[in-house]
């Protein structure tokens, strides 16, 4: 087995072929990566078929890629970025750069379970979803600056011209919104195994529409994980920093992973403390045992994404049964 890392950003490709030691740089292109392809079988010959694929997923950049290897049959290890960061600190990699990740990147296939070595299949649906979803989050970004820009000029003279106009563009944005959230349900519906996935995770109360699909998206991203590791990668695992007596911070989230599933999930939360049993009972428990609001807010965003991971994995619906089994 011959592991070809490839560091995959929005313009090129950095490659590590291992058969002597040799750095690459492509275009990030169908017709780059076709022809670089081509100078690999010449290299490899007859152990072409040995060769593996190993690189990060990075949303659109790294689909193209994927749908390449798809139709060649070319073998793939698709790497939780989580996993990457641990493995160049167990390795010592201080320094970054591109070639740099994509040497790390070749060695990481010594990491690789067997069923994580295999040809990446497309999901017409799965793809669509992900098109629609990096939509949505460019709406709600072109929403949120125009209520922050109707916010700093309300001040100085609220009935504007700029005003009114900028009203109008919110409510033509969130028009868009709702209408890309019920496009996304439509999608979901044409894939039996992800619609039902959906609905899983919908029975969690709380949980709304979107939360569901940003957490069903969330999950399908990163389809080899736990749950520690669905957790880091929404950016909601806590983090602190002490050293000896001198540096003692209190824990935080880490921040370093999905923005939007930590903001639906967060309206989640909101609804969740009020009308779930289950989630409000475990609020309060907190609530009452000192802890500061926006702590207990985190804590049960994290006991969500956990529970409908597990949903998600099991293709179970939500129990308040089996919610009060598993906490006990």
């Amino acid at each position: 087995m011959y592991s070809i890392g490839l560091d995959i950003s929005k313009a090129t490709i950095d490659i590590y072929i291992p058969i002597n030691n040799l750095n690459h740089k492509i275009d990030n292109n169908s017709k780059s990566v076709k022809s670089f392809y081509s100078k690999l079988k010449k290299l490899y010959k007859n152990d072409i078929e040995n060769i593996v694929f190993v690189f990060e997923p990075t949303g659109s950049y790294s689909n193209l890629l994927k749908k390449f290897c798809s139709e060649n049959s070319i073998k793939c290890f698709i790497v939780n970025p989580k996993k990457s960061i641990n493995f160049a600190k167990a390795v010592g990699q201080r320094n970054k750069s591109d070639i740099q990740d994509a040497v790390m990147l070749s060695k990481m296939i010594v990491t690789a379970l067997e069923e994580e070595i295999k040809v990446p299949s497309i999901n017409d649906v799965t793809e669509e979803l992900h098109e629609l979803i990096a939509y949505y989050k460019f709406l709600l970004k072109q929403r949120t600056q125009n209520k922050n820009h109707l916010e700093a000029i309300s001040v100085k003279n609220p009935t504007s011209i700029i005003s009114k106009t900028i009203k109008q563009e919110i409510k033509s944005l969130s028009l868009k919104i709702d209408k890309i959230i019920n496009e996304m349900k439509s999608i979901l519906k044409k894939d039996k195994k992800l619609y039902e996935a959906f609905t899983n995770i919908s029975t969690i109360q709380g949980v709304g529409d979107i939360s569901a699909i940003v957490l069903l998206h969330h999950f399908i991203k990163y389809p080899n994980t736990n749950q520690k590791e669905i957790v880091s990668l929404a950016g909601l695992d806590p983090i602190s920093k002490s050293s000896g007596t001198s540096i003692q911070s209190k824990a935080k989230i880490s921040k370093a992973g999905s923005k939007l599933c930590r903001s639906t999930l967060f309206m989640a939360v909101m609804v969740a403390v009020r009308f779930n049993d289950e989630l409000k009972e475990y609020y309060e428990q907190l609530k009452n045992r000192g802890k500061h609001t926006t702590v207990c807010q985190i804590a049960v965003m994290r006991k969500i994404i956990i529970i409908a991971h597990s949903l998600y994995k099991n293709n179970e619906q939500y129990s308040a049964e089996k919610y009060n089994k598993f906490a006990a």
